[in-house]
């Protein structure tokens, strides 16, 4: 009967003219909540390839939950292996969904926060055990990125301790599934990776993004000479650094490769507020040179805490940015105007984050689902969205972090934080 109703609802809505879009059909439909109902915020979420229904979600002080129905029940399968609670990342093998790592430790330097990390753990059933793989020392995990064809090769973004020096911070490499790990790029005590991304076509180019950063009790330390962005070529074993068309002056920063165009490479920088030189830059040669394309404010508010960039995997001009708002650009950035849509829920405040895991499913045909990490619990819509309208950049939600993914929604979900 339900489906039904909605049935119905949607033939009385279609236009008489076929120049109406679907944006107007379903601008009405709002968000439900469908739990977990006290899973604090949300940092971090990742879906499966071949499997539309479950996804993974890291608490920053719940632990892992996950779910089977696309949100219908969530549980929590960490409590009893896990030692620390505050997660910061969550990947899934593309090749081997049973393989799940974990990364420990929220990545954001809250300044009432106290939680930290004790490194990584590994499932191989899909959540239902799990193993410590170690790298206890980095605390903060902001990326776990995983070979898209060898779950035994993983790159782990250790951001490290939020208070203090120490020299366990970088980007981690293992060959053989986690039992070991190399550290391939250090700079310096006060400086960790903050955003990892991998050019899934050549899983040998990889970009980081180094992060010199430090949070003391009156004010956060952003930038330094430690924060620079690079680009490795061989499988992460020997790192360069990028300079060309970028600012002098970095904070905190976001990179990620466009997997519809992998010399498509977009940056999200925070800079010299006086010399306007933060905003959005891309590249169109792989990262040999960059070009500010947006120099909007709303794009890097709140640096620190926000700030993350992820390209559509299917279209290299659509980019969303996570900021205080999260925002969308179908022309590649180049404008910074707040349009149109804001997708209003009745939570408030929130960090959002848009998954961006590349699943593709025999099953289903192009399906776009937009995972979002919010605060207390996950939403979803009742029918799809296709909401996200204008020709340049569109607030969806008060947000912090997002990803997207390739395949096409049939549903939003987001998690408030």
């Amino acid at each position: 009967m339900k489906y039904l109703l909605i049935l119905v609802l949607i033939i009385s809505q279609i236009p008489e003219s076929i120049s109406q879009t679907l944006d107007s059909v379903f601008k009405h439909v709002k968000y439900r909540n469908i739990g977990p109902f006290r899973g604090g915020r949300s940092n971090m979420a990742s879906g499966v390839v071949g499997d539309p229904l479950t996804y993974y979600m890291g608490t920053t002080g719940g632990g892992v939950w996950k779910t089977e129905d696309a949100g219908v029940q969530w549980d929590n399968i960490s409590d009893g292996y896990f030692k620390t609670g505050s997660v910061g990342a969550v990947a899934v093998s593309e090749s081997d969904p049973n393989i799940v790592y974990v990364g420990m430790g929220e990545h954001a330097p809250r300044g009432v926060m106290s939680s930290y990390g004790d490194g990584v753990y590994k499932s191989y059933d899909a959540g239902k055990t799990w193993k410590h793989m170690g790298l206890e020392k980095t605390m903060q995990i902001s990326r776990i990125v995983i070979h898209p064809k060898n779950p035994d090769i993983v790159f782990v973004a250790a951001q490290g301790a939020i208070h203090g020096a120490t020299t366990d911070r970088g980007i981690y490499k293992s060959i053989d599934g986690g039992a070991t790990w190399k550290k391939t790029l250090y700079i310096n005590d006060l400086t960790g990776c903050s955003e990892l991304s991998m050019d899934m076509h050549n899983p040998r180019v990889l970009y980081a993004a180094m992060w010199h950063y430090l949070r003391l009790p009156w004010k956060v330390i952003s930038g330094g000479p430690g924060s620079a962005l690079y680009k490795s070529t061989d499988g992460g074993e020997t790192w360069n650094k990028m300079e060309k068309g970028l600012p002098k002056e970095m904070g905190k920063m976001a990179i990620a490769v466009s997997r519809a165009n992998p010399e498509k490479v977009y940056a999200l920088i925070e800079s010299d507020y006086e010399k306007d030189l933060g905003g959005l830059y891309a590249s169109h040669d792989a990262g040999k040179s960059w070009s500010k394309v947006s120099g909007d404010h709303q794009l890097i508010q709140r640096s620190w805490y926000y700030i993350e960039v992820f390209p559509d995997p299917q279209d290299e001009h659509t980019v969303y940015v996570m900021s205080a708002p999260a925002l969308r650009s179908i022309d590649g950035g180049k404008h910074g105007k707040q349009f149109l849509v804001r997708m209003v829920t009745t939570m408030i405040y929130g960090l959002i984050q848009i998954i961006q895991r590349i699943w593709s499913s025999r099953m289903m045909v192009e399906l776009e689902l937009l995972s979002i990490g919010v605060k207390h619990g996950l939403h979803k819509p009742t029918c799809p969205q296709h909401s996200f309208t204008g020709s340049v950049w569109t607030t969806i939600i008060h947000t912090g972090f997002m990803e997207a993914s390739r395949i096409t929604p049939q549903c939003v979900l987001k998690a408030w934080r």
